[in-house]
C-alpha cells in the first residue's frame, strides 16, 4: 500500500485507468458481491487506477447509500494497490455531499462530473468546482463535457485552486485543448494532469498525445483487458504499427458500433462484461439495452481484437 499523492501515482500509471461498470442483479438492486469480482479482475489484470461509480458505473443512477457502499466496495478490493478515485456531480451541494460520502469510504480523489441540468457562465462554473475542493480534502479532477465547457482562463483557476489535480476532456475539441495546455503552462507552475476522457478514448489517442496528453479512460478495459493493455503498451511505447493494427481492426469498429445508440457508451460495454463471463446486470434507466443484433456484432468485435492480438505475437 502507497501513501504518495494521488496526483503522482496518475500522472505515469502502470497500466489503463479502469473505470468499472456498477453490478446489479436481476431484480436490479446493486450487487456487490460482483461489483467486487469485476474491480478485482480489473486491478489483477494491470489496471492503474479504479475511477469508481463514475460515467460507465451509471453515476447518476445510484443512491447516495449505493454510491457510497460502492467506492468502499471498491476502495476495501484495491486495497491500495491502486488509487481509487469516485464520482461526483449533481449542484454543488450534492457534488459537496458525495464528496464527503467517497471521503468516508477511503477513495483518493474525486472525479468532479458537471453540474446537473443548468448552463452556468465560467465565474460560476469555477466557483462550483472551487467550493467543491475546499470541501473536502480529497483530490480533484474536473471534467470537462456536456454542460461543463472551460475557456483558458478558466482552467488556469481552476490549475491554481488547491486540490484540484487534473483536468480530464470529454468534449473533443483539439484547438480548445491545445489553447488551454498553452495557457495553463504559461501561466501555472506545477505539474496539471491532463486525460482524454471521450467514450472509447483509445481512439483519439494519437491525436491528443500529440498535444501532450497522454492518459486516458479505457471502457473497453472492462470487457477486453488484454486488448486495452495491448493498446496501452504499445501506445505509450511509440509502436504505432500495433496502435493503428488495433485501430482499424479493433477499436474504429467498436466506436462505429457503439454510435449506433444513445448511451450505448455504458450499456454496450456492459455487455461485452456479460459475454465475458461476469454477469453485472442490465443498465438503469433511462439508459436502455443494446439491440440483440448489435450484440452480436459486439460478440464478434471482440472475438476479432482477440484474434488481432493472437496474429501479433
Amino acid at each position: 500500500m502507497t501513501s504518495a499523492p494521488l496526483a503522482a501515482r496518475l500522472s505515469i500509471p502502470s497500466g489503463p485507468l479502469f473505470f468499472p461498470v456498477t453490478a446489479y442483479d436481476h431484480d436490479g438492486a446493486v450487487d456487490l458481491d460482483v461489483y467486487r469480482e469485476h474491480i478485482r479482475r480489473g486491478v489483477e489484470a494491470g489496471a492503474a487506477a479504479v475511477f469508481a461509480c463514475c460515467g460507465t458505473g451509471e453515476f447518476h443512477a445510484l443512491t447516495p447509500e449505493e454510491f457510497q457502499e460502492c467506492v468502499r466496495a471498491a476502495v476495501e478490493e484495491t486495497a491500495g494497490r491502486v488509487p481509487v478515485v469516485a464520482g461526483a456531480g449533481y449542484g454543488t451541494a450534492l457534488a459537496v455531499r458525495y464528496a464527503r460520502l467517497a471521503e468516508e469510504a477511503g477513495a483518493d480523489g474525486l472525479l468532479a462530473m458537471p453540474p446537473y441540468l443548468v448552463v452556468a457562465a465560467q465565474e460560476g462554473l469555477l466557483r462550483h468546482y472551487t467550493e467543491l475542493a475546499s470541501a473536502t480534502s480529497l483530490d480533484v479532477i474536473v471534467y470537462q463535457r456536456d454542460n461543463a465547457v472551460f475557456t483558458p482562463e478558466t482552467v488556469v483557476g481552476l490549475a491554481r485552486t488547491e486540490g484540484i489535480i487534473g483536468f480530464k476532456d470529454g468534449l473533443g475539441d483539439l484547438d480548445l485543448m491545445q489553447r488551454i495546455v498553452s495557457t495553463v503552462r504559461e501561466e501555472v507552475s506545477g505539474e496539471f494532469l491532463y486525460f482524454n476522457g471521450l467514450p472509447t478514448a483509445e481512439l483519439t489517442g494519437l491525436a491528443y498525445r500529440g498535444i501532450g496528453i497522454t492518459l486516458y479512460s479505457s471502457a473497453v478495459f472492462c470487457f477486453a483487458p488484454e486488448i486495452a493493455l495491448a493498446f496501452y503498451q504499445a501506445y505509450n511505447s511509440g509502436d504505432d504499427v500495433t496502435v493503428n493494427r488495433l485501430l482499424d481492426g479493433f477499436y474504429r469498429p467498436f466506436v462505429d458500433l457503439r454510435a449506433q445508440g444513445r448511451g450505448y457508451a455504458v450499456s454496450l460495454v456492459k455487455a461485452g462484461v456479460r459475454f465475458r463471463g461476469l454477469d453485472v446486470g442490465e443498465v438503469r434507466s433511462p439508459l436502455h439495452e443494446p439491440a440483440e443484433d448489435h450484440v452480436k456484432q459486439l460478440v464478434q468485435l471482440i472475438e476479432r481484437g482477440y484474434t488481432l492480438l493472437e496474429e501479433g505475437m
